[in-house]
């Protein structure tokens, strides 16, 4: 008794899975810039700012 093939299966499972790959990449991606990259950023910034203010006080 033979096993009928499965067709078209992995097909559409492909276009799923890459799918969903490039959906949760680009989630992640924008996930990671907005809620991670740019407070640091800013915090980064104003900590610089600070400097720069304490050096022209002291001088």
């Amino acid at each position: 008794m033979a096993i009928a093939p499965i067709t078209g299966k992995l097909r559409k499972r492909f276009w799923l899975d890459v799918g969903s790959a490039l959906a949760l990449g680009i989630s992640g991606g924008y996930a990671y810039w907005y809620g991670y990259h740019l407070k640091a950023l800013e915090r980064q910034e104003n900590y610089y700012v600070k400097l720069e203010k304490e050096k022209a006080r002291s001088t």
